[in-house]
This record gives structure tokens, C-alpha cells and sequence, in this order.
């Protein structure tokens, strides 16, 4: 079960509601304080929380250009339109090297850390369920086909040879060293 709540307080002065998602359902509760923050960016008042940096207000200053919607449709088109890059990119390999991770993991990285910074950029938890969503989706359509089998277990015979192993020397040494210390020889 997946639950993030995002402070509906900062949308409308004075609000004191908060809308939370439970499994893609919303539900709107009553917040317990009526602490109010909101970000003025070039002397506008957003209507909602933005982080006090020239990246976070450009980011912000897009979603205040689409009014009435929530910051996390927001976050959906800003994420739907990194997605396309992502896409792009991945579309200019070669499928086969869909699977080579030194291929793609400066796109997949990159895509991360993007969904992370505008995430916090805009007040949101991260990872919330559209980010979750969109990892999953990505998977789905790039490395539902990578073999797995070079990350499989050993046979059991190396597992248990590995684990039997230290656990049989440990009584031969604390045998060493009970009979040194019987015996009173401090010599080798």
C-alpha cells in the first residue's frame, strides 16, 4: 500500500486541507495546523511550495503558467516531458543494448535524478506513485527481455562448501587455543 499526502495548505491561503493518495484514490483530510508557506518568485505569489533556488523557480514559474492545476499534475507533465527524452535516447540504441547496463545507466540515472529534483522542487515526496509508475513502466518497455542468469545464485554444492566451511573451522580453533592454554605454553 503506497500513501502520499501532499499539504493542500500552500495552494490556497488559509486552506487547512490535505489530499492524500492511497492507491491512486484521492481523499482530502483536515490538517491539524493552518501554517501557511508560499513562494514568491521575481515579487509573483505562487500558490503553492517552491524551494528557494534559480532552478526550483524556473521549475515553479512553469507550473504557476498551467493555473489550476495541482503540483502533481504537474509534476506528470514535467515528468511526461523528460519522458519523451528518456525515450529518445533510449530509441537511438540498439535494442540489444537495452540490456548493457554502461549503456543506459547515464540515461536512467539521469532520468532519476531529475524525477528527484523537481520532485523536491515542488514540495513533493519522492519516490511518490507516479515516479513509481513511471520506473515501472520504463521497465516494462526496455528491460522486461535482459537475461537475469548472470545474476542468479551458485549451485548449491559452492553455497554450501562456502558456508560449511567457516563454520567447521571455527571448533578446530577454539580447540587450538583451549589446548595452548592447558598446557601453560606460551611458546608456538
Amino acid at each position: 500500500m503506497s500513501l502520499s499526502c501532499q499539504n493542500m495548505g500552500f495552494l490556497v491561503a488559509g486552506c487547512t486541507n490535505v489530499i492524500c493518495l492511497d492507491n491512486d484514490n484521492a481523499t482530502v483530510q483536515l490538517l491539524t495546523t493552518t501554517t501557511v508557506k508560499t513562494t514568491e518568485i521575481s515579487g509573483h505569489q505562487l500558490q503553492f511550495p517552491c524551494l528557494n533556488d534559480p532552478y526550483c523557480h524556473s521549475v515553479c514559474k512553469i507550473c504557476e503558467d498551467h493555473p489550476g492545476k495541482p503540483p502533481m499534475e504537474c509534476l506528470s507533465y514535467l515528468f511526461d516531458d523528460y519522458l519523451h527524452l528518456f525515450n529518445n535516447q533510449m530509441s537511438s540504441l540498439n535494442s540489444t543494448d537495452w540490456c548493457v547496463w554502461d549503456k543506459v545507466s547515464s540515461f536512467y540515472s539521469d532520468f532519476s535524478t531529475y524525477t528527484e529534483n523537481i520532485s523536491d522542487c515542488l514540495g513533493i515526496p519522492w519516490p511518490n506513485s507516479l515516479v513509481e509508475k513511471l520506473f515501472v513502466n520504463i521497465h516494462a518497455a526496455y528491460f522486461k527481455s535482459c537475461p537475469t542468469e548472470e545474476f542468479s545464485d551458485p549451485p548449491p554444492g559452492i553455497v554450501f562448501a562456502l558456508v560449511i566451511t567457516p563454520i567447521c573451522l571455527i571448533p578446530v580453533m577454539v580447540s587450538l587455543v583451549v589446548i595452548k592454554t592447558k598446557n601453560g605454553d606460551g611458546t608456538s
